[in-house]
């Protein structure tokens, strides 16, 4: 089997682990690294057996790589994905997609154009959390998203909505596949000059409603999700990858809550699910698309209404802050 040509734009903090995935694939062929640190591009370059640039464009113009991953600044998305497409090879773009719609749409009509596989990195897709609780969704009527990190400078180039907040926007519009109809936030800067923390409510015109709460000021990290449905209740850690699904009736393997003679049974199943590796996950379906001409799982539409979506909050979000200010 021949393998993928790759090169890895950024070997920041996510940039490095795409290189090792790239280097331990089969299907891959990790052939150079960019980044304008040369002492980090020379640093992966040399643990796993590639070229160091500090060009992207003499990287391609040298090495003509098949398949990219870019991992640079929200700023850089549109320029530096727009040069690999227009030299016809294929992209997996870290989240957000870019910073306007514009940008998006550019880069949407540029791959559908070149016939290339765009796929955005919302890697909580490949939670298998998610994924399991994809088996058992049936009409969800709430759901509540809560994501705390401690503060990092890394990523605040963007306000916490496009930095933490659209990873669960992703999740919920992809769980709900319905339309919004409303959407209220509030939010404040407070240690960045954008907004850090932020509170978000999303009417979806199925009468789904849900609930967001994102911060980078947090003391600990917490990656939860809460989901009401007609039959049951879902509670998930998306850090410790475990599920509780609460529920009437009678299951084999169940913690069962003392029942009274007037209150129904109330059985709850929790399951503790494997680690998983989310990044090597992520970049083997991009692969796969490559090589089976197949539409990747997260796609450039996919990455663009998330972004619309948190765009409008952070919108909102703004103005409540301005409000508050004038107080």
């Amino acid at each position: 089997m021949s393998k993928i040509k790759c090169a890895v734009i950024g070997t920041g903090y996510l940039g490095k682990f795409h290189a090792e995935k790239y280097h331990n694939l089969p299907n891959a062929e990790l052939v150079a690294v960019c980044d304008i640190n040369q002492s980090c591009s020379q640093n992966i370059a040399t643990l796993y057996d590639a070229i160091p640039y500090t060009d992207y464009r003499r990287l391609v113009a040298e090495t003509r790589p098949e398949a990219v991953s870019i991992v640079v600044p929200t700023s850089l998305h549109h320029e530096v994905t727009k040069f690999f497409l227009e030299n016809n090879i294929h992209v997996i773009l870290e989240k957000p997609i870019t910073t306007s719609l514009e940008e998006a749409d550019d880069l949407i009509e540029l791959a559908y154009r070149k016939n290339l596989i765009l796929q955005i990195g919302h890697l909580e897709r490949f939670n298998p959390v998610l994924l399991a609780v994809q088996n058992i969704l049936d009409r969800p009527m709430f759901i509540e998203s809560t994501r705390l990190a401690p503060f990092k400078l890394r990523g605040t180039d963007v306000c916490v909505n496009l930095d933490l907040m659209i990873h669960d926007i992703d999740i919920v519009q992809h769980l709900v596949q319905s339309p919004i109809k409303n959407v209220q936030a509030s939010g404040a800067p407070v240690l960045s000059d954008n907004i850090d923390i932020t509170n978000a409510r999303i009417e979806f015109v199925n009468g789904c409603i849900a609930n967001f709460t994102a911060s980078r000021i947090s003391t600990k990290p917490k990656r939860k999700l809460r989901i009401f449905q007609h039959n049951a209740y879902i509670s998930t850690d998306l850090n410790d990858k475990t599920l509780t699904i609460s529920h009437k009736g009678v299951s084999n393997n169940t913690i069962t809550s003392p029942a009274t003679s007037n209150a129904p049974e109330i059985v709850k199943e929790e399951m503790v699910l494997e680690k998983g590796d989310a990044i090597l996950d992520e970049i083997r379906a991009f692969l796969d698309s490559i090589i089976n001409k197949t539409a990747p799982l997260v796609s450039g539409e996919d990455g663009r209404k998330a972004l619309a979506t948190a765009l409008q909050i952070t919108q909102l979000a703004m103005s409540s802050w301005q409000q508050y200010l004038k107080r």
